[in-house]
């Protein structure tokens, strides 16, 4: 009982000490805060970057000058982004296997992947051809299919191994085409696995290339506000300049 009467003792104490000095407690607190906060001649980089261009071996991708590629997309390996064409945000083009080609004034909308195979089980060529004036909705999977002119890829598709899209052509969204699976000329497709759903007409085929021709131009507007160089720099200079270093 003794003991249990100086513990309770001891701490009746120290809540009254707590209670009685709230001026101690915030210059205990603020000493704290003082130990951790950081020296004003510390340097901030920013890590935050990411590779857009990645070599692999003797294969460089290779970007045109007009052509958009956002900051967040990755391009390794065999990956040529021809005039005109533009590449979203999030989007992977691997070419790591075999090449992958975005052809004239065509664009791969955000978050798609695209790959190539080794080999194409239909013995065509396994690169990955995507060709003039064709559009990828975003969300898309290509690999080694070939896209033939002025054609549309909704959003969400899956074209597999030796798939074929011939030209004046539609696949809906959601689509899946399987491996050695062709798409005749102006025809609308759609389903999993994708399906005949019926023949374009020619005001349709019109205009699949006015839609490559408007993200496009939607694409130069991005491509005037982008820097394609980081800003690195300035933080270098700012620590030169700090050390009394002459720039």
């Amino acid at each position: 009982m003794a003991a249990l009467a100086r513990t309770s003792r001891k701490a009746l104490s120290s809540v009254r000490l707590a209670s009685s000095s709230p001026q101690q407690l915030h210059r205990s607190f603020s000493a704290e805060a003082t130990k951790i906060a950081e020296s004003p001649d510390r340097v901030k980089w920013d890590y935050r970057g990411q590779r857009r261009i990645i070599p692999l071996g003797q294969w460089l991708p290779k970007i045109a000058v007009d052509a958009y590629v956002a900051p967040n997309v990755v391009l390794a390996g065999q990956v040529t982004v021809c005039d005109g064409s533009s590449v979203w945000g999030g989007s992977v083009l691997r070419g790591d296997l075999n090449k992958i080609t975005v052809g004239f004034c065509s664009n791969v909308q955000e978050k798609c992947v695209v790959h190539a195979a080794w080999s194409s089980p239909t013995g065509l060529p396994a690169e990955t051809m995507i060709e003039r004036f064709v559009t990828i909705g975003a969300y898309s999977l290509l690999r080694s299919c070939t896209i033939e002119t002025e054609c549309i890829i909704g959003q969400h598709s899956i074209l597999m191994e030796g798939s074929l899209v011939e030209t004046h052509s539609i696949l809906e969204a959601g689509s899946v085409v399987p491996p050695g699976r062709r798409i005749p000329s102006g025809e609308l497709w759609a389903g999993n696995p994708a399906r005949f759903v019926r023949t374009l007409s020619h005001e349709e085929e019109m205009e699949i290339p006015k839609l490559a021709v408007a993200i496009n131009d939607l694409s130069k507007n991005h491509f005037h506000e982008f820097l394609p160089y980081s800003t690195a720099y300035l933080e270098v200079e700012k620590f030169k300049k700090s050390l009394g270093i002459a720039i």
